[in-house]
């Protein structure tokens, strides 16, 4: 397996998990964006062991660090997200990828981001800055854990969308900009999502109002509510559980469990 960084854009960095290429196989590719609340990029437990974690399910990954903190405000993080699946797919070949087979997940306000990527590859703002054919940057399905879903303020992520929207206040019209029910439809890429029922940071309504979004649109999906579980499960294991409730049998197998959803696409 090789590592590498990749500068795509100022200070945003794709991180590369390639394995050796085999001739005769070719990789599927996931691009992994991490949480943070868009204030950093949470590395230690939704990068790059979610990176090591899909390797030995044949795929090669690939880790975003995308702009954070107010220095960028929407949609600059998804132009990078979108620099990062024209990077992996004009790279495919390179990394023996098989470039119809390139997938995305997200965690919290990564997944969000992940979200926006599944939900509005097709804004124009991003084929302005991206050279690129219609549909280059869309993913093949999504994976969102724990997503950061709705500006609703009865259960939004306040802070996610004030680092988002680099603003203290938001209004309502720029928090519609940015939810993502609001953006399901025909175009909208299939999803897995998951979320835990305890969880008091991203409350669980925002998995089920887009899955809600996601049935009146007649786009296909999987949702998993883990009962008792809170925000920040990472993979489910010790490698990335900080506390009692991170870790379980059941939340422990969500990484199989989407690759066995992705060959269902």
């Amino acid at each position: 397996m090789k590592f590498e960084k990749i500068l795509l854009d100022d200070k945003v960095e794709l991180w590369a998990y390639v394995a050796d290429q085999n001739p005769w196989y070719k990789r599927k590719a996931m691009l992994i964006i991490p949480g943070g609340g868009y204030e950093f990029v949470d590395n230690f437990v939704e990068g790059d062991p979610v990176a090591q974690a899909y390797l030995p399910y044949g795929f090669n990954a690939f880790v975003l660090r995308y702009t954070v903190d107010r220095s960028k405000a929407f949609p600059g993080q998804l132009i990078e997200a979108s620099k990062a699946m024209k990077y992996i797919r004009d790279h495919a070949e390179e990394y023996g990828i098989d470039p119809e087979e390139v997938y995305a997940v997200g965690f919290s306000a990564g997944g969000h981001l992940c979200g926006c990527l599944a939900t509005m590859w097709m804004m124009p703002e991003i084929r302005e800055a991206v050279p690129m054919e219609y549909g280059y940057n869309k993913p093949k399905g999504v994976i969102l854990m724990y997503p950061v879903v709705t500006g609703n303020p009865e259960f939004s992520h306040r802070d996610s969308f004030r680092n988002l929207l680099c603003c203290d206040e938001p209004t309502k019209e720029q928090l519609d900009s940015v939810s993502l029910e609001n953006f399901v439809n025909e175009n909208t890429v299939p999803a897995y999502i998951a979320h835990g029922t305890a969880d008091d940071c991203v409350p669980v309504e925002n998995s089920l109002i887009l899955a809600n979004a996601y049935t009146k649109a007649k786009i296909p999906y999987e949702l998993h509510i883990f009962p008792d579980r809170q925000h920040g499960f990472g993979l489910g294991n010790e490698i990335t559980g900080q506390i009692p409730c991170h870790i379980g049998e059941n939340i422990s197998r969500w990484v199989e469990e989407t690759v066995i959803w992705m060959k269902t696409l």
